[in-house]
């Protein structure tokens, strides 16, 4: 960052596009826009109806948040909108705490992403370890799926329960009331994204061929079949009226740890389809900005009845292939949908075919069922067995709590288990090594010198953090009867935390006790300045700090001669 450059920056990347923008490239940004649209409204239908919420829901939230995240975001190509990975934690907040509180916890998690990017926080979500954000990658493609077993196979279950278990167990008590015809349009519907071609989907998106054929069977052939007008009674025209959300501030603090998750997931979520965006156009995003963009988005949506937004992988993917050359493409995929809430309705009654009421359940169902399967990192299960135990025990715990139980748990008790694991990696990498009779620390990167005798000298290897700092206990016991000096060399430490620090404070302090001193060998700058600021340096004593192990050895050779006190 630029020492001269204010701390808080709000610089959307569509001024910066806007400045060459062309006739040229207006063209390309209307076909990718229009193509990226079409994509994502069965999507955001789907995603709606997935979430526990309407089908309008989810377009209300493809259309308010998809535009602002273009407008505002830091990247050139990202689409924004209802994400597969929210699908899990919004239908159980919706469950637990109602509608109007998926709402205000939506906005919460606006306010968080907001001053997370506002703060310069958006490289820290690098950190968060890989089998912690594989686990619930695998999980959250499993929760989709499962919510759409019943669609898909068209069973007669009135209520399913939000949880995985209960909902797995109320399915199979449900197959008796399999529907066939259901079930085949569900498997047309799945054959035909599957294997619908490559170089067609680019303009025609298979998922469109499949709800367009759903459409169409239902109109045409009047199959019995859940629509969304029998369902949900279709889909209102156009965008509903702002509206504030009820609020019960006795609530806010039991809504603090949801919206948390949702603001963590889409973070993550919208920051890796950014990297992987960067990757295929050979850009650079903003990540701040992008979070900031993000905010404004989840705190708006709501007003209009919407559900979390982010960045999602797929749709900013399609939108590259298509040619997209700046957010004006984002932008105009958000108009698009309106304007077909605009003008669906006229169009139905016009076309009864064209009515988006008829799109079957069993075909959306189908979509998400690929869409789950395309965002599952599947291989992570068979690379198991070539990971470190500890990394394969995170993904495997996070995986089956993301499943099982929720999100927020899962995000939870795998950050806390992978800050365990580092923890403990940290503290086995670092040694404490006595030199030895011969004069060497038994390693060929310490200095050999001769030490005379009542003199103990000790090689600190890796970082001194907390997790490592019983190490030095060796020392603290050894630090009595003939030793007049303890040369402790610190070339090699890398990091000096305040349990550590501690620890040295108790040596010295015993050290004093008996009338016995204590020589630092070669402090590296955080260690030096971590124990300057405490004022361990100045307990120590400034000619008790030496550059190098022999200057520690001349020096513990003047203080030996000296008479115990």
């Amino acid at each position: 960052m630029n020492v001269s450059e204010p701390w808080y920056r709000f610089r959307p990347k569509l001024l910066e596009s806007l400045r060459d923008y062309s006739w040229a490239k207006l063209v390309q940004d209307a076909l990718a826009g229009l193509t990226v649209g079409v994509v994502a409204l069965s999507l955001c239908i789907g995603l709606g109806i997935a979430s526990g919420v309407t089908p309008a829901a989810g377009l209300y939230s493809g259309i308010v948040g998809g535009f602002i995240v273009s407008a505002l975001g830091g990247t050139r190509v990202q689409i924004g909108g209802p994400a597969g990975a929210f699908v899990g934690l919004v239908a159980l907040i919706g469950v637990q705490y109602g509608l109007p509180n998926l709402l205000i916890c939506t906005m919460l998690a606006g306010l968080i992403l907001f001053v997370m990017g506002a703060c310069r926080l958006g490289t820290l979500i690098r950190f968060i370890p890989h089998p912690v954000t594989m686990g619930f990658t695998c999980g959250i493609a499993i929760t989709i799926m499962s919510t759409q077993v019943g669609a898909f196979l068209g069973l007669g279950l009135k209520q399913e329960p939000p949880e995985f278990l209960p909902k797995m167990l109320a399915l199979g008590r449900a197959l008796p009331t399999l529907h066939w015809q259901t079930l085949v349009l569900g498997l047309l519907s799945l054959a035909v994204v599957l294997f619908w071609p490559a170089r067609l989907g680019r303009r025609v998106p298979g998922s469109i061929v499949a709800v367009g054929i759903g459409m169409l069977l239902t109109g045409l052939c009047h199959w019995p079949v859940e629509t969304i007008g029998s369902k949900y009674h279709g889909i209102p025209a156009g965008l509903p009226d702002f509206a504030l959300p009820v609020f019960d501030w006795r609530q806010l603090g039991g809504l603090i740890r949801p919206a948390l998750t949702i603001a963590l997931l889409g973070a993550v979520e919208s920051l890796l389809s950014a990297v992987v965006a960067d990757g295929l156009i050979d850009d650079r995003h903003d990540s701040n900005q992008e979070l900031m963009a993000q905010g404004v988005a989840n705190v708006v949506t709501p007003f209009f009845g919407g559900i979390p937004v982010t960045g999602v992988l797929a749709r900013t993917a399609t939108n590259i292939r298509c040619g997209a050359a700046s957010p004006v493409a984002g932008v105009l995929h958000a108009v698009f949908l309106l304007l077909v809430l605009l003008v669906a309705a006229p169009l139905a009654r016009l076309v009864p075919l064209a009515d988006l009421a008829n799109i079957p359940l069993a075909s959306l169902a189908a979509v998400l069922i690929v869409v789950a399967l395309r965002m599952g990192e599947w291989d992570e299960f068979r690379l198991l067995a070539k990971r470190p135990k500890s990394d394969s025990m995170v993904f495997l715990v996070t995986f089956a709590l993301t499943v099982c139980f929720d999100l927020t748990v899962a995000v939870e008790i795998g950050m806390l288990l992978a800050a365990f694991l580092f923890i403990r990696r940290v503290a086995d990498t670092t040694q404490v090594q006595a030199m030895t009779e011969a004069g060497t620390g038994g390693s060929r990167h310490v200095q050999a010198v001769k030490v005379p005798p009542g003199v103990l000298v000790y090689h600190v290897f890796g970082a001194l953090l907390f997790g490592a700092a019983e190490k030095l206990e060796t020392i603290i016991r050894r630090s009595d009867g003939d030793t007049r000096v303890v040369i402790l060399d610190v070339t090699a430490v890398t990091a000096l935390d305040g349990t550590a620090l501690n620890r040295l404070e108790v040596l010295l302090e015993k050290l004093h006790r008996h009338g016995h001193h204590l020589i630092l060998s070669g402090p590296h700058t955080q260690p030096y300045f971590t124990m300057e600021k405490a004022g361990f340096l100045d307990a120590v004593g400034a000619d008790n700090i030496a550059a190098d192990l022999p200057t520690a050895v001349v020096r513990a050779e003047i203080l030996i001669k000296r008479p115990v006190k």
